[in-house]
């Protein structure tokens, strides 16, 4: 996750920083998966790609929700480790190729961006504790959860796209 340029004087401040760093990440991915959910050609991984798009939305109202009970602006700074996961997977859906060995590197790069997630929220969901803050530790460990069963959903769905891709 980056890191603002400031000098870090507390857990709070950090805390802070990453979740503003997430709500970007967030922000990056509701433009990413239309162009995956396009790219796509499996019913599964497109109907799969489309629920956590309208999942990533409720995250982001949820990182809203978080910032109002801290008395903070929403806002985002740039999250260049999930540009980082975005551009790749955009790489991958640029290529032209056969639609199961494409839909392949679609979950990878979506498993990609659950994992980077899952390891954000779960620190934040730890600053939180930390700080005392068991109202946003609840939220964020709602989301957490939410990551997870995106991630399980899109490794059932590589069970049978990766034997296709196999084939090709």
């Amino acid at each position: 996750m980056a890191l603002f340029t400031m000098k870090l004087e507390n857990l709070e401040q950090l805390f802070l920083q990453e979740l503003r760093d997430l709500y970007d990440a967030e922000n990056q991915i509701t433009e990413a998966l239309p162009k995956m959910i396009e790219a796509a050609s499996h019913p599964e991984l497109k109907n799969a790609l489309q629920e956590h798009l309208d999942i990533t939305r409720d995250q982001i109202q949820r990182l809203d929700q978080i910032f109002t009970i801290l008395g903070e602006d929403a806002s985002g700074q740039t999250c260049k480790g999930m540009k980082g996961v975005i551009k790749e997977g955009d790489e991958i859906i640029s290529q032209d190729g056969d639609n199961a060995t494409v839909d392949a590197g679609i979950i990878s790069a979506a498993q990609r961006v659950e994992h980077y997630e899952m390891a954000g929220y779960g620190t934040v969901r730890t600053y939180a504790e930390l700080l005392g803050q068991q109202q946003i530790a609840q939220l964020l460990q709602q989301t957490l959860d939410e990551e997870k069963e995106a991630d399980e959903t899109l490794t059932e769905i590589a069970r049978s796209v990766n034997i296709e891709a196999k084939a090709a």
